[in-house]
């Protein structure tokens, strides 16, 4: 994974609501969320919404499916365990302390 992936990745989580919404469709699995699930729950107007789901899904940390009427939002999981491996890769001191499936989501 290239740098400058992880740095869009952050810098659309580094934002408290984003993180929240984010953290909303890990929870939330493989069914997803609609954004009116989301809004519910989280409090979120459907504008302010819009916009943070937006910035998520062009980081490629979430993706958008059209189920009849409705938007799914689901996390991606691959791309966060990528991520997540990223930093965690030369850790203890570029010792290999964590096995591969240390950083992998079993969802």
């Amino acid at each position: 994974m290239e740098s400058i992936i992880v740095v869009k990745a952050l810098a659309a989580l580094a934002q408290a609501s984003r993180l929240e919404i984010f953290r909303a469709l890990v929870v939330a699995g493989e069914a997803g969320l609609t954004p009116g699930a989301l809004s519910e729950a989280l409090g979120v107007a459907a504008t302010t919404l819009s916009f943070h789901l937006k910035e998520l899904v062009h980081a490629d940390l979430v993706t958008q499916e059209r189920n009849g009427r409705n938007l799914i939002y689901r996390a991606q999981y691959d791309r966060m365990n990528a991520v997540l491996a990223y930093l965690t890769r030369n850790c203890c001191q570029g010792q290999a302390c964590l096995t591969e499936s240390a950083t992998q989501c079993e969802c």
